[in-house]
């Protein structure tokens, strides 16, 4: 994920010194939870919310967890936000010996040997698109859900271990139907990868920028 943060202006004659800054941080739990505390502190501009994966450990029992909290800091506090549901088709544990038993049968990806992913199953992805759709149905903000329907990570392409159809349309529909009519959303036929969903992010974060700064100057 990824956040703006306001550079102070610096001279009337080059406008461009208010542009942002920006960070970026890793959906490792601890990313997660640093970025919503960033975030509570009122220095954040604006969210692009594009991996949130850490909720499918949350929901399944993977090591990678930030909490039931987040997702919430952004919607709560008003900030200009895009969230998509990026890597949630996988759920993190450590070597393959610390993967718990009752997850025997499943479907997994090395992605070293430290890191097993497991892919997550059309009955967890349901609750996923739920979950997802309550946090951002709390957004006080501007907002704006991106759903790149070709793939929600690299390894679920077609033709990749974690390629599921029928999951992510699960996914896309259940965060569908419980979304808040009112906040905007959009399908973008390509993988979440793809330059096209890159540059729909920006777009999209930067006009919910200026829609929140309309709104205060009101």
């Amino acid at each position: 994920f990824f956040l703006m943060i306001r550079r102070p202006p610096r001279s009337t004659l080059f406008p461009y010194t208010t542009l942002f800054r920006s960070l970026v941080f890793h959906a490792t739990g601890t990313g997660g939870r640093a970025m919503e505390s960033l975030i509570e502190s009122g220095l954040v501009a604006g969210v692009l919310d594009i991996t949130t994966t850490e909720w499918a450990d949350e929901l399944v029992g993977g090591i990678l967890s930030a909490g039931p909290t987040r997702c919430e800091a952004a919607a709560r506090h008003g900030v200009p936000a895009i969230v998509a549901p990026g890597c949630l088709d996988m759920v993190n544990f450590g070597a393959p010996e610390t993967v718990p038993a009752k997850f025997k049968d499943r479907t997994f990806y090395q992605h070293n040997p430290q890191v097993t992913l497991m892919r997550t199953t059309p009955e967890e992805c349901a609750e996923l698109g739920r979950l997802l759709a309550e946090k951002i149905n709390l957004s006080t903000g501007p907002v704006t859900v991106l759903l790149p329907t070709k793939a929600v990570s690299v390894i679920s392409a077609p033709g990749q271990k974690f390629h599921d159809p029928l999951a992510d349309r699960i996914l896309f529909t259940t965060l569908k139907t419980f979304l808040r009519k009112d906040i905007s959303l959009l399908e973008l036929n390509c993988v979440i990868n793809a330059p096209e969903f890159a540059q729909a992010c920006a777009q999209q974060l930067l006009a919910n920028s200026a829609k929140s700064v309309s709104a205060k100057a009101a």
